[in-house]
């Protein structure tokens, strides 16, 4: 027997059609003899509904009243799902945030979870029952509902799993699974059998949409397994894993360590609207960048790629770095405005919107040398320019025109191989 806890997210529990078919996924675990808990979104578009409500009704809204308002999308999904599962002859409840408990901090609408009491779930697996937790939200210190922010129930699910102890966490959506690249770039793109936490945080980062990064960065924490699978999928269907033997479908999130065969590079993503801003000749002392970052992390912009060239004698720098093009103006303006005040002095400052950032990702590529070479290569044989480029560890990522960017994507999934690799 295993313990499981299942979470669907909004495109999963879209209708009560979609909900029973979920709630099968459900059930066939249940059947098998596993314990089961399960974590839901609110169906699809619910909660873009609720905070158009709330802006609505007031633009400078309390944010406690915002979470006590946008948190019941959940609430009504939970309540649906445990409905369903009774009717097909399953015991079940719902619970919500606050009855677990989920504890939070204070900080609503963007609330971090900070201990869940697994007691009363510990109760409903020995009774046979299974739980119905609504995800994204918890309860504050003060005892009011909050919420996580956006994608939070990947981390509410998560962080169950952990509390729980669970064998794995599996995340039912609308793809089967975590890809080489988006698929709709490329149709050439595999589905992995196993990606890393790490190659999976760096993904989540750079683009790919699959798992959001705070439920990644509590499952690394935590060793949680994650499994990313598709609930589109015919639940009484047999199970087969990626390799085609019998298991668990989809993608496995897990420790380094459990991947047989590390590939250099894992997968490709793709982030678009990137803007690039530059000051130059920044008059270079103690603290310049401390006062040029500060001032956007001041207006909660954040800042992506950054390169700085230092002149020749040391007394002034180039600084260039990337922020999301929906950002791009209100930096300019604080900049200019921060520079006024005599935070920091620089002779001109420019930007461009529209740029796009392509990495590549994988964990063997900490023991090979001249993977970012080659990237380059495989760019350069393209005729695809490179105006910024990053590393990490795990990472090699480059900033290029829009209008480049799938020609990229497709080069350097070929060039590594992922078009053909058994992924």
């Amino acid at each position: 027997m295993a313990r499981i806890v299942v979470k669907f997210g909004g495109t999963s529990v879209a209708s009560v059609e979609r909900i029973r078919q979920a709630a099968r996924h459900v059930k066939r675990e249940v059947e098998a003899g596993n314990q089961v808990a399960v974590v839901v979104s609110a169906m699809a578009g619910k909660t873009n509904e609720l905070v158009g409500w709330v802006n609505e009704a007031s633009k400078l809204h309390d944010a406690r009243e915002y979470d006590a308002v946008v948190a019941s999308g959940e609430q009504v999904t939970a309540g649906l799902m445990a409905i369903v599962l009774g009717e097909m002859g399953v015991p079940s409840r719902s619970f919500q945030g606050w009855q677990v408990p989920i504890r939070t901090d204070d900080a609503h609408g963007a609330a971090r979870i900070e201990e869940i009491d697994p007691t009363e779930l510990e109760k409903r697996f020995a009774d046979g029952v299974v739980p119905v937790i609504t995800g994204f939200q918890g309860i504050s210190p003060s005892g009011r509902i909050t919420t996580l922010g956006r994608g939070g129930s990947d981390t509410s699910a998560v962080a169950v799993a952990a509390a729980v102890k669970a064998d794995r966490c599996d995340i039912y959506t609308d793809v089967d699974g975590v890809y080489t690249t988006d698929p709709r770039i490329t149709p050439k793109a595999r589905r992995m059998s196993r990606v890393s936490f790490e190659e999976m945080l760096e993904m989540a980062s750079l683009g790919a949409k699959v798992l959001m990064i705070r439920a990644v960065e509590m499952a690394m924490a935590h060793g949680v397994r994650v499994t990313v699978r598709s609930s589109f999928d015919e639940p009484d269907a047999p199970q087969i894993a990626p390799d085609g033997t019998p298991g668990v479908p989809g993608t496995i999130v897990c420790n380094e360590d459990e991947i047989m065969e590390k590939q250099i590079v894992a997968g490709v993503t793709l982030a678009r609207a990137e803007s690039k801003i530059t000051l130059r000749d920044v008059k270079d002392r103690p603290g310049v960048a401390a006062a040029i970052f500060g001032t956007l992390a001041d207006e909660s912009i954040v800042v992506d790629m950054i390169v700085q060239n230092v002149s020749e004698d040391g007394s002034t720098t180039d600084i260039t770095f990337t922020v999301g093009d929906a950002e791009h103006d209100k930096a300019v303006k604080a900049l200019q405005a921060a520079s006024a005040a005599g935070r920091f002095e620089y002779r001109t400052l420019t930007g461009s919107k529209g740029g796009a950032k392509v990495s590549v990702v994988g964990v063997g590529m900490r023991n090979h040398a001249g993977v970012a070479a080659s990237m380059f290569k495989a760019l350069a044989d393209k005729g695809i320019n490179i105006q910024l480029i990053t590393t990490s560890e795990i990472k090699t990522s480059v900033l290029i025109d829009d209008e480049y960017a799938e020609l990229a994507v497709r080069a350097l999934h070929t060039y590594y191989g992922l078009d053909k690799q058994d992924a």
